[in-house]
Formats: C-alpha cells, sequence, structure tokens
C-alpha cells in the first residue's frame, strides 16, 4: 500500500449517517476499506448506498453505541466474517449550557453516548486486535477537550474523557500492535449546524453562520471532508509511528486566538 490507500481493510465506524462520520466513510472506502457503519439513523443506509454507486464496499448494522449487548454482538458477528483492522469512534450527540443549566439527564445521556459509546466499542473490537497483534483505533474528540469554551460543561466533560481514554488505550496495548490516536475538531460544516441555526436563529441563519465562522482564525468552518484528509492519513500504514496523540483540527482556534 501507498498514497494514504486503505486496501484489503476493513473499518468499523459508528455514527456513519452524516456529517463528520459520512465523510471518513467516503473517504474510507474510496481509498480501498470494506466499511461497516453502526448508527440508529436510517441515514446510514443512504451513506452505503452512496459508497456502493462510487464502487465501494460498506454495510450499516443499526446498533445503539450506548448498548453494550448491542455493540458487542454487532463487532463480533462483523469480525467472523469480516476481520477488522480499523475502528473510528466517530458517534457523539452535543448540548449548549453551563453547570447550573446542565440537568443530570442531560449528562447521563452524553455520558452514555459519548463516553459510554466509545467504551463499549474499545471493549469489544479491542480483543479482536490483540489476538491479530495488529490495529488502528482512530476516536473524533473535539477543541474542547483541551480548551475552554463558554457554554459547554457536559459537552467538554465528555470530550476530556475521550482523549484520556485514547491516551490510555495507546499506552496499555502498544506492544500489541495497536495504534489509537484522536482527532479534535473546531466547528465543522455539517447538517448539526444547519439544524442548530435553523431551530434558535430562524431569519437570521446566515449572520450567525458568518458570525461561527468567523471564530476560527482561518476565517471560516473546516469540511467534513477536511477531517476525513485527517482520519485517512492516521489510520493508513504511512502513520505507523504515531500513536498516543490528538490532532487538532481548527482552523487555528486552539492557538491562534487574539
Amino acid at each position: 500500500m501507498g498514497n494514504f490507500r486503505l486496501d484489503n481493510t476493513v473499518t468499523v465506524l459508528t455514527g456513519g449517517a452524516s456529517g463528520i462520520g459520512r465523510g471518513i466513510c467516503l473517504k474510507f472506502a474510496a481509498n480501498g476499506s470494506t466499511v461497516h457503519i453502526l448508527d440508529i439513523n436510517d441515514a446510514a443506509d443512504k451513506t452505503v448506498q452512496e459508497i456502493e454507486s462510487a464502487g465501494g464496499s460498506a454495510f450499516w448494522h443499526p446498533c445503539d453505541v450506548s448498548n453494550q449487548a448491542q455493540v458487542v454482538q454487532t463487532i463480533n458477528r462483523i469480525q467472523q466474517k469480516h476481520p477488522i483492522q480499523i475502528l473510528v469512534n466517530n458517534a457523539g450527540i452535543g448540548f449548549i449550557g453551563k453547570l447550573h443549566e446542565t440537568q443530570e439527564e442531560d449528562l447521563d445521556r452524553l455520558y452514555n453516548v459519548n463516553v459510554k459509546g466509545i467504551y463499549n466499542c474499545l471493549y469489544a473490537t479491542v480483543p479482536h486486535m490483540q489476538a491479530a497483534k495488529h490495529g488502528v483505533i482512530l476516536n473524533i474528540s473535539s477543541i474542547v477537550s483541551t480548551v475552554g469554551i463558554p457554554d459547554r460543561f457536559a459537552y467538554s466533560m465528555t470530550k476530556g474523557a475521550v482523549l484520556t481514554m485514547t491516551l490510555s488505550v495507546a499506552m496499555d496495548y502498544i506492544n500489541d500492535g495497536i495504534r489509537c490516536n484522536a482527532i479534535a475538531p473546531a466547528r465543522i460544516h455539517t447538517p448539526f449546524v444547519d439544524q442548530y441555526l435553523a431551530k434558535n436563529y430562524p431569519g437570521e441563519e446566515q449572520a450567525m453562520f458568518d458570525r461561527l465562522s468567523r471564530t476560527q482564525p482561518i476565517g471560516r468552518m473546516g469540511t467534513p471532508e477536511e477531517v476525513a484528509n485527517l482520519a485517512l492519513y492516521l489510520c493508513s500504514e504511512e502513520a505507523g509511528f504515531v500513536t498516543g496523540c490528538e490532532y487538532p483540527i481548527d482552523g487555528g482556534f486552539s492557538n491562534l486566538k487574539p
């Protein structure tokens, strides 16, 4: 393999119905990987159809990542037919609010998907990678794992956990031939952004979009494809010396703010 190809690999990715997850699925499939999507959203089937229409290979497995029994059963079923080389933990949900605005049920909801969901997928997949003495894990974190921003108490908590899980897995399984890294995006233009603006700023969508875009020093939001390009590199053989790292992809937000 070369040029960041993923030929003859099998990727399991969570949350591939839209946004960053969809972008990574399309990119990996276009570069030779067979992609298995774990998602409760039936729009994941559209991602599969898009991949297949472009000549790639993909499968959708309806699965709630917060349910360990479902995850273990799904991963084991995939592993029996298609041994897994790559795991991308992308599924996640958001919440806007300060500490005093965050109810217990809000915290539990985010924890179950953003933290327990990743744990469940790691728990189910790492033993298979250990047996193979090879594996690549990529967790989708956020810049809020290391940078404080307003109104993101619960979300920031979960993404901090994603970073520390990444470091722990990278350390504990390095001698099993398993690499583990994370990507930390800033604002990426996904359907979630458009839905948020339509719901909270009706009639002012474009003005607010421009305002949010300017919070990145580069002057715009990122795209799912740009995140997917970084993901492709980190999961390729060319990144074989890279593990235990979190890579910001944030238009300068982390380090270039005035």
